[in-house]
């Protein structure tokens, strides 16, 4: 600001009050704390009851906690005046709600402070409840109580999906097995090319009926907006979408598709080791010395790692894991290809191939071949549908791994699910405005 106005300076905004008709009289300042002494501007001398005009009878203090000021935990001291009525005996003070909700311990602009610090600023918890002075528990509450009526709960956050990511999530690791949610993503703004996706909800359970539910518990408007579902593998999820979209297309994105090649080849490497050495692989092995070569692109080996698996090759015993290895590399290979149609047809002339004719110690291939053959039609609609990946769907997987390590862990499903979608859900450019 080159040439600012100035004018006279005013507490009251400089505090964030001036539209709460409250009026600040006198401050108190430590170097750990700060308390402003507040006065209600507005009378509230009719009775509420009967409608006469009371008299005051005296005043009480209400301590409200406010948005840190200076990096100091600040509190409110209200001083409000208590009317009696003569007429009915009724007895009240003066209405707070425009500084602070009823019966809450923040004051409006603390509970939005709050709700920006998680969701801009991804402050933990406990650094938002130091700042303001409180506890946890406090801090937490109006986290989720602002963050729900502001954001979570408007009727138009789900309007204009078209394109939804769908898969499982691991909330909860625990002695006795994971917990499992399913996440549902919108793609939409990554296949316009808009923004980055963004979280819609999270369901507790994975299964077909998991899906099936959340997808009957939404509007019929909804469900007719959605055009595609990217997924994984899990059957459950394709029966599920088939369902209740029926005239959606179903997208198996290239991240799991190249992953089950990837698994063939692990299988393929692992049972020859076994069947060649009697063990698992150790140092010195040769199929064990080159596990990560096998994943790395053909475009990407250098000369010494393209030697290595020649070598390795060489031996007539390691045939099925070359076989396995090229199928993989032809799929990667496939998905690199910039012309999507020759790519798509490329692919599919792979899988018609894989769907017959493999020998049986190819018992790996025989297993890939038929998952791609059962979800050819997924496969393949990738090419179709610019922007269809499930890859957005990993990365908010992983951005919700990371709160959960800010957190320190969650034991109460409601409150994850709740903070995932202030962290994930598409909030920020919202929230600005608020």
């Amino acid at each position: 600001m080159a040439q600012p106005t100035f004018c006279a300076p005013d507490l009251d905004a400089f505090c964030m009050l001036n539209n709460s008709g409250v009026t600040v009289t006198g401050q108190h300042l430590t170097a750990e704390s700060a308390a402003l002494e507040c006065r209600m501007g507005d009378c509230d001398d009719f009775c509420r009851r009967c409608g006469a005009q009371a008299r005051v009878r005296g005043s009480v203090v209400r301590n409200v906690t406010h948005v840190p000021m200076g990096w100091r935990p600040t509190q409110l001291h209200l001083r409000l005046r208590r009317y009696r009525c003569d007429d009915c005996a009724l007895v009240w003070q003066q209405d707070t709600t425009s500084v602070v909700p009823p019966a809450a311990k923040l004051s409006h602009a603390a509970a939005l402070w709050v709700l920006k610090s998680v969701v801009i600023d991804r402050l933990s918890i406990a650094r938002v409840a130091a700042n303001l002075g409180v506890s946890w528990h406090t801090a937490n509450d109006a986290v989720l109580t602002t963050g729900r009526r502001l954001l979570i709960d408007d009727p138009n956050r789900l309007t204009g999906v078209r394109v939804l990511g769908v898969d499982e999530h691991v909330w909860r690791h625990t002695r006795w097995g994971n917990r499992y949610v399913t996440v549902v993503i919108d793609l939409t703004p990554v296949a316009d090319g808009k923004g980055p996706a963004r979280l819609l909800d999270m369901v507790p359970g994975r299964s077909k009926q998991t899906f099936i539910t959340w997808l009957n518990a939404q509007t019929s408007a909804f469900r007719a907006g959605v055009e595609i579902v990217a997924m994984d593998g899990f059957t459950g999820y394709k029966t599920a979408a088939a369902q209740s979209l029926p005239e959606a297309t179903t997208v198996m994105d290239p991240f799991h598709v190249v992953a089950l090649a990837g698994q063939a080849v692990d299988k393929a490497r692992q049972r020859i080791q076994q069947a060649t050495l009697g063990h698992r692989g150790r140092k010195g092995d040769p199929l064990y010395g080159i596990r990560k070569v096998l994943k790395t692109g053909k475009d990407y080996l250098t000369e010494r790692q393209q030697t290595r698996l020649k070598t390795v090759f060489a031996n007539p015993q390691h045939q099925p894991v070359q076989t396995t290895y090229d199928i993989y590399q032809q799929i990667v290979a496939a998905y690199r290809n910039p012309n999507r149609q020759k790519a798509k047809k490329r692919l599919r002339k792979l899988i018609d191939s894989m769907s017959h004719g493999i020998p049986n110690t190819l018992t790996e291939l025989q297993t890939l071949g038929r998952t791609m053959k059962r979800r050819a039609a997924d496969i393949l609609a990738y090419f179709d549908h610019v922007g269809t990946s499930n890859g957005p769907t990993e990365a908010i997987n992983g951005r919700i791994e990371h709160l959960r390590g800010t957190a320190l862990g969650f034991r109460n499903l409601a409150h994850y699910i709740t903070r995932a979608l202030l962290d994930t859900g598409g909030f920020r450019n919202k929230i600005h405005s608020l």
